[in-house]
């Protein structure tokens, strides 16, 4: 706990999500330095940016364990070609990818989106990349994508063989699923077998039913509730032949349906495991060895409600913190219904930059020195319980 007298340095962690579509996480952690040197002039802010998994969770990785970003050419979801990127964290050793960054949603236009015929194909291109740079740990973020083949785009671009019962190739996207007759795995890349790969995943649909990747997900994706039946129906098929003949039971797992099933082709394809996305990136960025001395932590993200309560990046932190009795104070953009659900899982302090009556254009564009602002106001509360311990 913070026990230093007014004008001492402060050790402070400064680790937050992005505000999304107003300030990214690498500049919300800069806005709240600004703001705690407003007040504690002199304190040591150790920055760490976040991402729970989706847009953003390379730049953030990589920033924060002095890692690189590597850009590579692969296919979109339509099969075009396009320049696309992967990160490698500090160590070396682990690969971080969006799989959004090649077969996302961002890359079509609204009139683009087809599930039936977008791939994969572009993730397994990367995670490929990914391999040649000799690779042992994969981390793969599964938010954002424009799919729903069950992961069969990036098996196929990692060796793996999809045939119908003529003996004939499939062609790309979900609906084609509906054919597939055998899976022949040996050709797939055999560098896998020795290559550790997660899915940040923090969704837990099943790959099928009411709650699976087509129904829920499909819509935004293009598809029509005639789309939604046929391509609910292709990725049943595709689980039962994965069980039949992989002996894989990806059928009812959480999360297999994140992505357009892309969750239930990496279990099934490249013997990888899904976790939270949150827990997946803290992990990667050793947050709880950095937190050893320091005497405050701030987190954020663009909204703060119920949800975020369960899972989301500021509760992750929250968590870690929590062991070591360190304060935390998250910000957000706004507050919504029962943010204080968060007070009951480790957050000391909330607030939200929005403090007057503005619009919403404004509030977006404005987002950063909003954030300045609101750090600055809760470091002069935080200067005062100093002084009145240190009395």
């Amino acid at each position: 706990m913070i026990k230093r007298p007014g004008g001492i340095k402060l050790r402070i962690i400064v680790a937050s999500d992005s505000f999304k579509g107003s300030v990214s996480a690498i500049e919300a952690a800069s806005a709240m330095e600004e703001g705690i040197k407003k007040v504690f002039a002199n304190s040591e802010v150790i920055k760490i940016p976040l991402a729970d998994g989706g847009e953003g969770t390379v730049e953030a990785l990589t920033q924060a364990t002095d890692g690189k970003i590597v850009s590579v050419m692969a296919l979109d979801p339509l099969g075009r070609e396009i320049e696309s990127f992967f990160g490698i964290l500090g160590n070396g050793r682990t690969a971080v990818i969006e799989m959004a960054a090649a077969s996302g949603l961002p890359l079509l236009k609204t009139k683009e989106r087809n599930p039936y015929i977008t791939t994969t194909y572009g993730t397994g291109q990367l995670i490929k990349a990914a391999l040649d740079y000799n690779c042992e740990e994969i981390i793969v973020g599964i938010g954002g994508s424009a799919t729903n083949d069950g992961g069969a785009g990036m098996a196929q671009a990692l060796g793996a063989v999809l045939l119908d019962k003529n003996g004939n190739k499939l062609s790309f996207g979900g609906r084609a699923l509906k054919e597939l007759d055998k899976l022949d795995m040996s050709k797939i890349d055999s560098r896998l077998k020795n290559t550790k790969i997660t899915a940040a995943c923090d969704v837990d649909n099943p790959l099928c039913g009411e709650r699976g990747a087509s129904a829920v997900y499909g819509p935004q994706k293009g598809a029509n509730p005639e789309m939604v039946r046929e391509l609910d129906t292709s990725l049943a098929i595709f689980a039962e032949k994965v069980k039949e003949q992989l002996e894989i039971d990806v059928l009812n797992v959480p999360g297999a349906g994140a992505a357009g099933g892309l969750g239930a082709g990496i279990l099934a394809f490249l013997g990888g495991s899904l976790k939270p996305g949150i827990g997946l990136v803290l992990d990667a960025v050793d947050f709880e060895n950095r937190l050893k001395g320091v005497d405050l932590v701030l987190t954020g993200e663009g909204r703060i409600d119920e949800q975020t309560a369960y899972g989301k990046a500021p509760m992750g932190v929250a968590q870690l913190a929590k062991k070591y009795e360190i304060p935390v104070l998250a910000f957000s953009g706004i507050l919504g219904h029962n943010y204080q659900k968060i007070y009951e899982k480790g957050i000391d302090f909330v607030s939200a930059n929005v403090q007057s009556i503005i619009t919403l254009d404004d509030a977006i564009n404005e987002g950063y020195s909003l954030l300045v602002t609101n750090v600055e106001r809760a470091m002069r509360a935080v200067r005062i319980g100093i002084d009145l311990r240190s009395e």
